[in-house]
């Protein structure tokens, strides 16, 4: 829960996808748009393994969009914000946290009770607590809310700094959950930022997850057979 009275506080969306992320299908100028029309102050572009999406989009909102990469390590996934250079997927979890560090990057874990979705056994999130920024205790697109309720269990036993992100793979879905937080402007002042925030959420339901997932891969499935048809005209 948010302490700050006399800070300005701005809500923050820190996870979603666009097309660059091959389970996504919301193209950049309608993310933009619609971050503005739900009131989103500041939008994390959070693709798997690649921050192309996310370079472009900064170009079209300057102001709103933080640099951010989703990436799947050897053992489990992590997201950076504020990058600067992507960063591969498949690396160890050393090597993948050495290069966020190198770029100064604000660093959490995403979902990390998820296994289903590259979440991390309990010895290894232990492990992991000295070399991140902060958790992830809320994620809209969780199955089952027994993944948030430990994550967010996990953070206050520990007095860890919390994030919440919509996990966001279509327009729907982008603002289910979101972060109030005093305003930053990079990734140092995130670290201060993030001591003191508000989590806003709700999840996706089971019927909506599965509308969504339907969607996506039909419109990437539609998209693949006309540039096969424009490659073959």
């Amino acid at each position: 829960m948010s302490t700050s009275k006399s800070k300005k506080l701005i809500t923050v969306e820190f996870h979603c996808h666009t097309i660059y992320s091959n389970d996504s299908r919301s193209h950049l100028d309608a993310l933009i748009r619609t971050a503005r029309e739900r009131g989103i102050e500041r939008l994390a572009i959070t693709d798997h393994n690649t921050i192309e999406g996310a370079l472009r989009a900064k170009e079209l909102a300057p102001e709103l969009i933080i640099i951010g990469e989703e990436v799947l390590t050897e053992r489990g996934e992590l997201i950076a914000y504020y990058m600067q250079e992507e960063i591969p997927k498949g690396l160890t979890v050393a090597e993948t946290l050495k290069r966020m560090k190198a770029q100064n990057a604000f660093i959490s874990i995403p979902h990390p009770f998820d296994l289903w979705r590259h979440g991390w056994p309990l010895e290894e999130l232990i492990e992991l607590l000295p070399e991140v920024d902060a958790l992830e205790v809320f994620n809209a697109r969780c199955l089952r809310k027994i993944h948030n309720e430990k994550a967010l269990t996990f953070a206050r036993a520990r007095g860890l700094p919390m994030l919440a992100g919509s996990d966001a793979h279509s327009l729907a879905e982008l603002g289910l959950a979101l972060t109030r937080l005093p305003a930053f402007n990079n990734a140092e002042e995130l670290r201060t930022a993030v001591r003191d925030t508000e989590i806003i959420g709700r999840m996706l339901s089971v019927v909506d997850h599965f509308k969504a997932s339907t969607l996506i891969r039909l419109s990437k499935l539609i998209q693949g057979e006309r540039s096969a048809r424009d490659e073959n005209a």
